[in-house]
Formats: structure tokens, sequence, C-alpha cells
């Protein structure tokens, strides 16, 4: 997939070259974005926590995707790829395309040192535009620390952290917690200060 060649392209390029691609790239308003290769504690983490939401909600009207689900916001015309998702009763697909959704009510993303800022800042910005979208979590795969926001009225979020000093992590938009021990399950620091 050669994406270099021109400067912008219309969304039904992007998912065109996207459907013929060995990789998968983000497309933000014209622009095409590969990503970067993601790491065994990357992988790991999201894994751990999306098979404990999936487990929890297993009988409640909540479905959880990971990062082969694209996320398409309308009002930026972008279309992503969170590393997790949650969704309250059934996904709003675009275009009737199962591989695209537009409603999800919290979004979890691994972080890596190449995407930190942008998950951080531009991300959270692109997805606080879409209606359904409710809690933010960001977790570090370096060291034990997460950062979690909430939103609690129009335009206003909480924030809260957390590290090694907590044992587990409570969502406010759903009813679901999860200890710190099981974000990071088999998850191998390369520093022995993070770990608990």
């Amino acid at each position: 997939m050669q994406v270099t060649e021109k400067q912008y392209y219309s969304p039904e390029e992007y998912l065109a070259l996207e459907e013929a691609a060995d990789y998968k790239s983000e497309y933000i308003d014209g622009e095409i974005i590969p990503l970067t290769g993601k790491s065994t504690n990357h992988n790991q983490i999201a894994l751990n926590f999306s098979t404990e939401l999936n487990f929890a909600f297993k009988k409640l009207d909540y479905r959880v995707f990971m990062s082969d689900v694209r996320l398409w916001i309308p009002t930026r015309r972008i279309y992503t790829y969170p590393d997790v998702m949650i969704i309250a009763g059934e996904p709003e697909y675009f275009n009737d395309r199962t591989d695209m959704i537009t409603n999800p009510r919290v979004i979890i993303e691994v972080l890596s040192d190449s995407t930190q800022g942008y998950d951080k800042h531009g991300k959270f910005e692109f997805y606080r535009t879409i209606p359904s979208f409710e809690e933010y979590l960001l977790i570090d795969q370096t060291k034990i620390y997460v950062e979690q926001y909430s939103k609690t009225a129009n335009k206003r979020w909480s924030f809260r952290e957390y590290d090694v000093e907590d044992e587990a992590i409570a969502l406010t938009s759903v009813q679901f917690e999860i200890s710190l021990v099981d974000v990071y399950n088999k998850v191998k620091f390369a520093s022995v200060d993070a770990l608990f």
C-alpha cells in the first residue's frame, strides 16, 4: 500500500486502500497514518482488559471490541482503531459495515512512546465529539500507571490516576472494576522499579 504518493485521500479511497493493505492505518481528515508496530506488553494489557470485560459483561447488554474494529468519528472525518471499546446495547454500524462502529461508551488506549501525546490530547479531543462517549482510559505499558477521564456533564470531565499505590480501577460509566494485578498480568517491565 503506497500512501506517500498523494497528500489527500477521500474516505472512500482510504477504505479501498485499507482493504488491500498488509497493515492497518488510521485516517484523519484526508491524511493516512500507518499504525506503528505494537509490543507484547501493549497486546497483553489490551487482551487482559478486554478478557475481564468480556467475562464481566457475559450476561449484560454491553459489547467489547478490540483493535480490529474501526471507529468512525464523523464530525472530524476520522477512522481509527482504539485498543478496546465498550458499546452499550447494540453497535451502531457506519454504512452498514460491521467492521466500523460509531457509538462507543468507553475507549481504552494502551500508550506507546510514539502515540502517547496523540492519544492523550488529539484523540481525546476527537473522541469527545462522539455523543455516546463517556469514559477514557490511558494505560501505560512501561510502568503501573493509568489515567481515567469520566464525563460528568456536557463539556465537563473528571480525572483520576492510578499507580502502584492503588489496587483496582473502577469504571464510572459501566459497572466494572478490575485489579491492577489483572491489568498488568504477564506484563514484563524493563525496570524493576515499575513492579508492585
